[in-house]
């Protein structure tokens, strides 16, 4: 695995504080109605995707999602500041602003979605783990769900084909305890997620997911047996979120004080105590840190303000277009 540094502990600070006041402001705007819709907020679970991306090869590999998916492809390079227009349906957005809060979506740096049918992105992974070796890429793809998806019958067949056909995969269940307000505890007869891998003899093991460390470790060791030929893993990351569900979450299912009990190992203060404690950086670099991130956000929610809304006839370029059939070719 990549050496963690202290330019990584830097990085994984400067990347999840902004993640984090990204989706702050995210919040905020949304109460204005500025952003419509659904928005779920992914604080808490930042940790996951830091370690993650270290142990990957961006440009190579691949990752899908749910439809907690807005700091994913901003940690894969994908400009903030089109993400935040995408959201608020600005022309500007990575999809032009016809996709929005569950459907973010990079090609180019290959973030495949941002999908809002619950589990759907599950078998999407395995397939695009399926072409990857189809066409001898040794490229692995990250396939993300939550603990609720975990109940959908599409996990079994897609864990089934994954083993059968020896898929360059890596499933990750981000279980952050609840799915939509209902606990773990209440949808089985077992808390142990991981151990679903193990009837299709797939090598799965849980992970804490609020320590990126941990995360870095699973993940390089999953993605590297997939890159070599071993086939998928199953991982299952304890974590944790500090929002409801989503924005309408009323959260009647969980007390204030459990929450604050978690924030308590919250993955930005855990870093920052490294940080700290090995004298990575002076109090005045991390305040520049903190000011950087304020002001990118800031640019974000700017840009996102002045762009403007797509033209009402792109939505008629963003369907199925037939060369032989007699109406106006498309432009996109």
């Amino acid at each position: 695995m990549k050496k963690i540094t202290k330019q990584t502990y830097l990085k994984w600070y400067e990347d999840m504080l902004l993640w984090r006041k990204f989706e702050d402001k995210l919040a905020a705007v949304y109460i204005q109605q500025k952003v419509r819709g659904f928005l779920h907020l992914y604080n808490g679970q930042e940790a996951v995707l830091a370690g993650a991306l270290h142990a990957m090869e961006l440009g190579k590999d691949r990752m899908i999602t749910a439809y907690r998916n807005h700091v994913q492809p901003i940690g894969m390079g994908v400009d903030p500041r089109r993400v935040m227009a995408e959201l608020y349906g600005k022309a500007t957005g990575t999809s032009h602003g016809l996709g929005g809060s569950m459907h973010i979506f990079s090609k180019e740096k290959r973030f495949h979605g941002g999908h809002g049918i619950v589990g759907g992105q599950i078998p999407l992974g395995a397939g695009m783990a399926f072409g990857d070796k189809y066409n001898n890429s040794d490229a692995v793809t990250l396939c993300y769900f939550g603990d609720g998806a975990a109940r959908q019958g599409s996990l079994h067949e897609s864990f089934n084909l994954a083993m059968l056909w020896n898929l360059p995969v890596v499933f990750i269940c981000e279980n952050n305890g609840y799915a939509m307000g209902t606990s773990v505890a209440r949808t089985a007869n077992h808390e142990d997620i991981w151990k679903l891998g193990l009837g299709y003899e797939m090598p799965s093991e849980p992970c804490d997911g609020m320590d990126p460390v941990a995360v870095a470790k699973a993940m390089d060791k999953a993605i590297s047996r997939a890159r070599k030929g071993g086939g998928p893993t199953f991982l299952e990351m304890k974590t944790y979120r500090y929002r409801g569900h989503s924005m309408s979450d009323a959260q009647k299912y969980r007390t204030k004080d459990e929450v604050e009990e978690y924030k308590k190992i919250d993955p930005i203060t855990q870093v920052l105590d490294v940080i700290k404690s090995k004298k990575y950086a002076t109090q005045k670099q991390i305040d520049e840190i903190d000011a950087r991130v304020k002001a990118l956000v800031k640019e974000c929610e700017q840009f996102a303000e002045d762009s403007p809304f797509p033209e009402k006839e792109l939505m008629y370029d963003a369907v199925y277009e037939q060369k032989d059939y007699p109406f106006i070719p498309h432009k996109l």
